[in-house]
C-alpha cells in the first residue's frame, strides 16, 4: 500500500520479509513490487497452512476436507503489502523450517484433540449427574 510519499511502506526489492499467505506464514525475499502488491520468493515456512475447509473451521464433516501444502522453496507468490512485515534475524533453512512448522501444526491439533476429549469426558459426567 502506498503512503503519502508514494512509496510502498519503505519496502524495496530484495528486502527479507515475513508474509501471511492464505493460512500459512512464510519468510522470503521481495522480488517485485507493483502498487499494493508484491511478489514474494519463499525461503522458509514459519507456520504451516491449516487443513480442512476454511469456511467451516474445525468441522471434519464437510463435503471436501482440503489438504493445504506449504509453498515450495523459492516458489513465487503474490502478496498484499499490507500483509508483509520486515523479517528480523536469519532466515531459517527451508527444509528445517518446514519440518518444524509441520510438527508445530500437529502439536497444536493434538492439543485441541486432547482438549476436546477432556471436554467430552466432563460433559458426559455432567450429563449423568443431571439425570
Amino acid at each position: 500500500m502506498e503512503n503519502a510519499n508514494g512509496n510502498n511502506q519503505g519496502f524495496q526489492v530484495g528486502d527479507l520479509v515475513g508474509a501471511a499467505v492464505r493460512s500459512g506464514q512464510y519468510a522470503g525475499e521481495l522480488v517485485e513490487i507493483n502498487g499494493p502488491r508484491a511478489v514474494l520468493k519463499v525461503l522458509a515456512v514459519l507456520k504451516h497452512p491449516e487443513q480442512g475447509d476454511m469456511h467451516h473451521p474445525y468441522d471434519p464433516d464437510v463435503p471436501m476436507f482440503h489438504e493445504r501444502r506449504a509453498l515450495s522453496y523459492t516458489e513465487k507468490t503474490t502478496v498484499l503489502l499490507r500483509d508483509v512485515r520486515r523479517f528480523a534475524g536469519a532466515v531459517p533453512d527451508y527444509k528445517e523450517s518446514l519440518q518444524k512448522a509441520v510438527a508445530d501444526e500437529i502439536a497444536a491439533l493434538d492439543k485441541l484433540r486432547r482438549w476436546a476429549a477432556q471436554g467430552i469426558e466432563q460433559l458426559e459426567q455432567l450429563r449423568r449427574e443431571y439425570k
